[in-house]
């Protein structure tokens, strides 16, 4: 079966979906909304829902059991945060020497296995790379994204902030790392990305994609190398970008942005149809590049 692209749905429908996904709009007001477009494609607003939804199985890269790594989930102490993270720790099964790690920050639904394999993927090309939970506090990702949007808006963000931080500190002090952290966040996590840039000046790299830009004053504490992706459908985020570019200039911070035209937000996630293929690999290929470039030397 031909794999579905954002090309097959009405950009009326992605916007809904996009909407929904980031909690401005409920359920129900995404399948009102659809259903005149649903009944111009023959299928129902649920069928259309369905269609836009995760396929985690479909686009998994690397198996969990994969003899290429060796992958545990470990519990670490956050005093400033919610006194507890849990996350997924990968590393390459056999390391030349101390590695520099990346921190992976998940989108809004929490530690989803598109995340996990995200983690795996970071592996293999030979980092330690480590994804925490924000959602562990609350039971940890419920295996439902409905369920995980819904425990995501009880999370108070400042402590949950202050976990991030905590796992930044984890991963370089690991006795096997080199003492360099990076980090890559998508949706959520780029804001976050963005965050811990604002926060932690001996951050060795930063890299978000598509994520809500800091606040101007913060900018000037940035110290980290910003890889900074956007989708170029995405008016949402897209809205913060001049006046982020505008403080990253007048602060002089190393950054670089790109803009995939075309692409929706989500490009990266090959879970679902927003992905983009192209926009993705090229992405991805910066990314790796960035850090080999700022995490090794």
């Amino acid at each position: 079966m031909t794999r579905k692209t954002a090309d097959d749905f009405h950009p009326e429908v992605l916007k809904l979906f996009d909407q929904y996904v980031h909690g401005q709009a409920s359920r129900r007001d995404f399948l009102t909304g659809a259903a005149k477009y649903a009944a111009l494609a023959g299928v129902t607003a649920t069928g259309l829902l369905a269609a836009l939804s995760p396929q985690f199985a479909a686009a998994q890269q690397v198996k969990p059991d994969d003899s290429r790594i060796k992958a545990t989930y470990v519990e670490i102490d956050s005093p400033n945060g919610n006194g507890k993270v849990r996350g997924y720790l990968v590393k390459p099964a056999k390391a030349a020497g101390k590695l520099p790690t990346v921190l992976v920050v998940h989108e809004n639904r929490g530690l989803n296995p598109h995340i996990e394999d995200i983690t795996r993927r970071i592996a293999l090309d030979n980092f330690i790379a480590f994804a925490p939970d924000a959602l562990f506090t609350l039971g940890g990702y419920p295996g439902d994204e409905d369920k995980a949007r819904e425990l995501f808006q009880k999370l108070d963000q400042t402590k949950t902030q202050e976990d991030f931080v905590n796992a930044a500190n984890y991963l370089k002090k690991l006795p096997d790392a080199n003492g360099k952290v990076g980090v890559v966040g998508f949706c959520y996590g780029g804001g976050i990305s963005n965050f811990l840039a604002t926060r932690l000046p001996d951050l060795g790299a930063a890299v978000p994609f598509y994520g809500r830009q800091p606040e101007a004053a913060d900018v000037a504490k940035i110290k980290a190398p910003l890889l900074i992706h956007y989708a170029g459908v995405d008016e949402r985020i897209n809205a913060g970008w001049p006046a982020y570019e505008t403080a990253l200039k007048a602060a002089k911070i190393n950054y670089q942005a790109f803009i995939y035209e075309g692409a929706q937000h989500g490009f990266n996630n090959d879970t679902t149809p927003r992905f983009d293929e192209k926009a993705a690999k090229l992405a991805w290929g910066r990314t790796i590049e960035f850090f080999n470039k700022h995490l090794r030397a």
